[in-house]
């Protein structure tokens, strides 16, 4: 049985899939307990009236109501009313009177079978018929109220009803509904939408009959609201069928205000463009995402559409400048050539119409101005402008902005916008616009505006608007709002002033710094465009520090983009020396270039080649020794890297790159486990966890045990596919998360994840099984993978294959020979001599023990130092060279003594564990272990724990909360796709074990199958309160 894709941790995740409506519909338990009270009580009121504005889900939830009383036996029948019946005098009243008569009928001959099919029109319909043609109310009214008390106990259901005729509207308003016989209902939907002070006019769309039927004593009336923020959170977790991102649901929330007909649009344009993703059970908005364009049959725009022209154009205009308040309408009138009072009509139109809002003041003076009902629908209009429209638009509020003296603002906004990246060209120049001032009387001016909008809006208009002061405006808000992690529109803004400029200095200048804040905010190939149209053809006058960070630009998006092909040839000198750049670009780039390909020697050689160019400016500088530092550390010599870290800060540097700095050391520090010294790096430079890269803040979060917020951060990484941590470290986000799923029970998951890794950032594999070919002399052309490696060869151990995870150790530890690197081999040393040692390889294993030895006197390996390589030895040396001599526990003891200074939790578990099996302290130290291993959430190792305390003669605490565990990771089991050979081999017990343990888990769950099994631990809500 295969596990579900969606629910898998992965680069990129998998596609979102719509889930439909669930029976119980989410934030209307109260009014749909009212209805079924009312509709259930023989004395209660004969008219149901429910409400709501449009796509609040009147419709699903009369629907809902009807299937409830259907299953209780009562006949519901559906009348639907659509647009274009108004036309029609007294049509809704005759439709009634036939659903009933049709429904009479046809439960007359249920009673007498042998009546003949073929009967004429009954003479209630045939009456309602003649009173139609004659337009006879008072016959058709008769006609229904017979209707209705002969086919009772029934309730008919109209939708839509404002699409209603008005004879009929005010034959219903006339019907003494109180006289009708218990059991005969009528209830009817229509559109209803509240304003700030009560009813808006678009309640007058129902007709007068509609607020008549409200206030009639018999009658009762649901009002369906908005959802309200945790009910939108769960209506997208219901259709997603995973967990939404935060993120997610602020957009959602904002887009739609929640109305659950908007959600479920969203969704649905979401969902077809690929721009949600799922992994891990939880769904992801992808970054930068705009709001979809509703498509023409939308309701919103079908319902904009049918009030025609000149509404639709004022409500195109206004999605451009709805936010000027009341200003806009002279402003929209100067821009489209029409008369104030076709303007001020149009909006009334609009209003009506529920397509716009119109806030007023509270003592109910002139509006405030206008906002677009559904922010979802003013983004359409917005988007059906031509580019000229908007440009005009956009120059109209910006001139009148700027003539009050207005400046664009630089603040946050929970408003995510597309990131443009198409290559900077120059824009036509026609005539500028200007535009009078507005000075309403009754409204402030300027308004109080979205820090977006004047930038925006100056980007839109081009050269309609002074060129100078949109450039100047462009960048400084674009500046002001770096990194824009969010895509509020940096990126955008500076493209606008790229098209702009035309001195070509003063452009190239620009095209880099947009490239630089595009890849500050993860927008990578763009960066890579801007940087390679600098390089390629640099301005004359570009100074060489210029070029210098254009060619830095360049290698990082490269490398950011796993381009390793073209990687490669950056490290090639006959690359750069085919470009027109200066010494200090090309020295850097290809010196840059070998560091991200992990060439670590060829990149000391040239260092040192070539110090007297790279030293030149503080930034290279700076930057350079950093690389030299790292180098020397990866290569085993980690000496001035270690005194760097308590070294003064660069004093010439800006803070932004020694912040960068200072992330580089601290993730060199997190992936060799020296969590003392990364703490201290912290403390000395004043940072907090929160003010780093998810990655970092990852590695952290890992090796302090917290795996559930390790696992919530690193979800959005892996599923954006961006960039992970630097080298030497390129890979440990994906490694470190697999083994935390590993370590929980989800070893196909673990498995997945590697291969998807590895499919991701490199070519070159046959992408069989878990990290494709393990032949050893596989060339790899980006980072190392030997991280992955190691974790691989841990999930083949869990399943029973070591001599393919012995294949899969040698690979990593010949691919970092090849490059001189010692990062991170000390636990593939230490893994593959156990390998050798459990396949009965004494000499083997000793071999990789002397390595390990020799590795942990290199690298500072003891207590100057991080401490991990020492402790994998002394663990490793335990285990394989006479497990129960002096000399192991011996050195189990002096392990216990590290890993509790070095205070990570799943380490200091695992050493705990190791020195009770090893006799090297008291069988009690297995219930610390315990305890550790449940802070951590490693429940494969709790497991391995209570079988070690029961083979000690212990007894395991909470026997029930131990059942309940011995389920739930049999269950994962299961749910990751394992045969019962595959289980066993994970959780050390023979097939008939595993067996025995699958029928007791269902005779404990009532459940009868894997299947659903499966399906419980998918869903989150197993029927089994144990499981």
């Amino acid at each position: 049985m295969a596990a579900r894709t969606d629910t898998e941790l992965v680069f990129g995740g998998s596609a979102a899939r719509l889930h439909g409506e669930d029976a119980h519909l989410l934030g209307r338990e109260a009014e749909s307990a009212g209805v079924d009270a009312v509709l259930r009580d023989p004395d209660g009121p004969r008219l149901v009236l429910v409400r709501g504005e449009r796509g609040v889900g009147r419709t699903a939830f009369v629907r809902a109501a009807g299937e409830r009383l259907r299953a209780d036996g009562v006949a519901v029948l559906a009348v639907d009313c659509v647009a274009g019946d108004s036309e029609r005098p007294l049509l809704l009243a005759l439709r009634v009177v036939m659903v009933l008569e049709k429904h009479r009928s046809a439960a007359a001959r249920r009673r007498t079978p042998h009546k003949s099919a073929g009967e004429t029109p009954s003479g209630a319909v045939s009456g309602a018929l003649s009173a139609m043609r004659e337009g006879d109310g008072t016959a058709m009214a008769g006609a229904l109220v017979g209707a209705l008390a002969q086919s009772a106990p029934v309730v008919v259901v109209v939708d839509d009803a404002h699409h209603a005729d008005t004879r009929s509207w005010s034959l219903l308003g006339e019907l003494d509904f109180g006289r009708l016989p218990p059991g005969a209902r009528l209830a009817l939907t229509a559109v209803h939408r509240d304003g700030a002070d009560g009813p808006a006019p678009g309640a007058r769309t129902a007709g007068a009959g509609l607020e008549r039927l409200a206030r009639n004593p018999s009658a009762y009336e649901v009002v369906l609201p908005r959802l309200g923020s945790g009910t939108v959170s769960a209506l997208v977790a219901q259709r997603l069928g995973a967990v939404p991102d935060d993120g997610l649901v602020r957009r959602v929330r904002e887009l739609s205000r929640g109305i659950p007909g908007a959600v479920d649009a969203l969704l649905a344009a979401w969902a077809e463009q690929d721009a949600i993703r799922v992994a891990d059970g939880h769904a992801f908005l992808g970054p930068g995402t705009p709001p979809p364009v509703l498509p023409d049959d939308d309701r919103y725009v079908v319902a904009l559409r049918s009030l025609g022209e000149p509404c639709w154009t004022v409500a195109g205009a206004l999605g451009v400048l709805w936010p000027l308040g009341a200003a806009a309408l002279p402003l929209l009138a100067a821009a489209t050539g029409l008369s104030a009072r076709e303007v001020g009509d149009s909006v009334g139109r609009l209003v009506d119409a529920g397509v716009l809002d119109e806030p007023r003041p509270p003592d109910a003076g002139a509006p405030q101005g206008w906002t677009f009902h559904l922010p979802l629908l003013a983004h359409a209009v917005h988007a059906r402008l031509g580019p000229w429209e908007r440009g005009r638009l956009s120059a109209v509020a910006v001139e009148a902005l700027w003539a009050d003296g207005a400046t664009p603002a630089a603040a946050a906004s929970p408003v995510p916008v597309p990131a443009p990246s198409p290559a900077p060209t120059p824009a036509p120049t026609p005539t500028p616009v200007t535009s009078p001032t507005p000075a309403p009387a009754s409204a402030p001016w300027p308004p109080p505006l979205p820090p977006t909008y004047l930038p925006d809006r100056i980007a839109e208009a081009g050269s309609l608007v002074a060129p100078e002061r949109a450039v100047a405006e462009l960048t400084a808000a674009a500046r002001a709002l770096y990194p824009d992690l969010e895509h509020q529109g940096m990126l955008r803004w500076y493209l606008g002033a790229v098209r702009l400029i035309e001195e070509p200095t003063a452009r190239s200048l620009t095209v880099l710094r947009y490239g630089q804040a595009a890849h500050g905010s993860g927008d990578y190939a763009t960066a890579r465009r801007a940087a390679q149209w600098v390089v390629s053809a640099p301005a004359e006058g570009l100074e060489p520090l210029a070029l210098y960070e254009a060619a830095t630009l360049l290698v990082a998006a490269t490398a950011a983009e796993r381009d390793w092909a073209a990687l490669s040839e950056m490290g090639a000198a006959s690359w750069w020396d085919s470009t027109p750049l200066p010494p200090l670009a090309t020295v850097s780039g290809r010196i840059q270039a070998l560091w991200q390909l992990e060439k670590w020697r060829e990149a000391l050689t040239l260092l040192g080649d070539t110090e007297a160019v790279w030293r030149r400016t503080p930034d290279s500088r700076v930057l350079l020794e950093l690389f030299g530092r790292v180098a020397e550390f990866v290569l085993g010599r980690p000496e001035r890297f270690t005194q760097a870290l308590t070294a003064p800060e660069p004093a010439d540097l800006p803070r932004s790159k020694t912040f960068a700095m200072v992330v580089a050391q601290l993730d060199m520090l997190l992936g060799t486990g020296d969590l003392r010294s990364a703490t201290a790096l912290l403390e000395a430079r004043g940072l907090t966890p929160e003010l780093l890269p998810a990655g970092s803040r990852f590695l952290l979060l890992h090796l302090r045990g917290r795996w559930d917020e390790a696992l919530a951060l690193a979800r959005r990484p892996l599923v954006n596919g961006g960039v992970l941590n630097v080298v030497p470290g390129h890979h440990l986000l994906p490694a470190r998360t697999a083994a935390v799923l590993l370590a929980r029970g989800r070893v196909a998951g673990a498995a997945r994840l590697i291969d998807s890794a590895r499919a991701k950032g490199v070519t070159g594999r046959d992408g069989t099984g878990p990290g494709g070919t393990d032949d050893p002399g596989a060339s790899v052309s980006g980072p190392l993978e030997h991280v992955l490696d190691h974790v691989e060869a841990e999930v083949l151990r869990g399943l029973g294959d070591p001599d393919r995870a012995g294949r899969v150790l040698r690979r990593g530890l010949d691919a970092a020979d090849e490059h001189g690197s010692v990062y991170g081999t000390d636990e593939l040393w230490a893994s593959l001599a156990e390998v050798h040692a459990e396949a009965g390889h004494p000499r083997r294993a000793a071999a990789c023990l002397e390595r390990l030895e020799r590795l942990a006197g290199r690298t500072g390996g003891g207590r100057t130092g991080g401490g991990r390589t020492r402790l994998l030895y002394l663990l490793t040396s335990a285990r394989v060279l006479r497990p129960d001599s002096r000399e192991a526990r011996a050195r189990l003891l002096e392990a216990v003594e590290l890993a509790r200074e070095r205070e990570q939790l799943f380490e200091t578990a695992v050493t705990l564990s190791a020195a009770a099996r090893g006799g090297a302290g008291s069988a009690a130290l297995l219930y610390e272990a315990y305890e550790l291993f449940g802070a951590t959430g490693a429940a494969l190792w709790r497991f391995r724990t209570r079988t070690a305390m029961r083979e000690a003669g212990l007894v395991v605490p909470g026997r029930r909360q131990a059942t309940a565990e011995n389920d739930h990771l049999l269950a994962t089991l299961l749910a990751e796709g394992l045969t019962n050979r595959a289980i066993a081999d994970v959780l050390r017990l023979s097939e008939d074990a595993v067996a025995n343990r699958l029928s007791r888990l269902f005779a404990r769950t009532g459940m009868r199958s894997r299947t659903e099994v499966v399906t419980a631990v998918l869903a989150g809500n197993p029927s089994a309160p144990e499981l």
